[in-house]
């Protein structure tokens, strides 16, 4: 690497922690003062979310200046960390660098896959014994989204070596909770047609999980595609001078399929 380079670097990360620090100062903004780790939160959680967005649209301008909005967020929090004497954002970088290397052996020290493990079961296996966790299930944490959180133990059940053999018998699993979730609506049992519906919605994500493809990427793409046709759908009513609620089924579905043309 350039070494004027790295110093630069190196001068921008400290000016951006000296910025905040100074707008938490006495003298720093009002705003900016009274803010506490869990006032931050809604505000950290929607700029992760503008990422993601940047992200999906692959819009690299946009992704440079909310990653930027994240790591403000990251500084931010480790501020008021250190105001309260608790750590400082130079232990959150140790403490990353650590763990990076001693959850990959493979790459910093000699070492051999242990019974055939691929590089993730090692990670998972290895943050298992260095938290000292009961289960191989724990360390999701119960705020995420239920897709997400549906995927990560299913994945980690997977690492532990609970797992089908091939996708085919998840085919099979789909069918079984369609069919099940069917004999639950004839009995017309709430609770039962629930849990089918929960057991059907599992299988989905354990099925996109064989297909290596993010369950709560897909869904949220397919959100978007559905919103985009049914704004281009409200259009083409709108230029018949109606309104939607004013529209037959039939008429809405052919509608549909003109704007999945399009």
């Amino acid at each position: 690497m350039n070494n004027n380079l790295g110093e630069e670097n190196n001068l921008n990360f400290q000016y951006l922690i000296n910025i905040v620090k100074q707008l938490r100062s006495p003298e720093g903004c009002d705003w900016d003062k009274v803010q506490t780790a869990n006032s931050l939160l809604p505000y950290f959680i929607e700029e992760v979310y503008e990422l993601i967005d940047s992200i999906d649209k692959k819009d690299h301008e946009n992704l440079k200046e909310e990653l930027g909005d994240v790591l403000l967020h990251i500084i931010f929090q480790s501020q008021i960390a250190t105001e309260k004497g608790i750590f400082t954002i130079n232990d959150i970088i140790a403490n990353i660098n650590r763990k990076l290397v001693s959850r990959h052996p493979h790459v910093f020290s000699e070492f051999s896959h242990s019974k055939g493990n691929t590089v993730n079961q090692e990670w998972e296996y290895q943050k298992h014994i260095e938290k000292g966790r009961i289960s191989r299930l724990d360390g999701v944490p119960n705020i995420l989204p239920s897709i997400i959180f549906s995927q990560r133990i299913q994945e980690k059940a997977s690492f532990a070596g609970f797992d089908w053999d091939n996708i085919n018998e998840v085919w099979e699993k789909l069918e079984e909770e369609i069919n099940e979730l069917k004999s639950a609506q004839k009995e017309n049992a709430f609770g039962k047609i629930e849990e089918e519906i929960g057991d059907l919605l599992f299988t989905v994500i354990n099925l996109s999980r064989f297909f290596d493809i993010s369950a709560e990427n897909a869904l949220r793409k397919s959100n978007k595609k559905f919103y985009k046709r049914f704004q281009l759908l409200e259009k083409k009513v709108y230029e018949l001078n109606k309104n939607i609620s004013d529209i037959s089924s039939n008429e809405l579905n052919k509608i549909w399929l003109e704007v999945k043309k399009i």
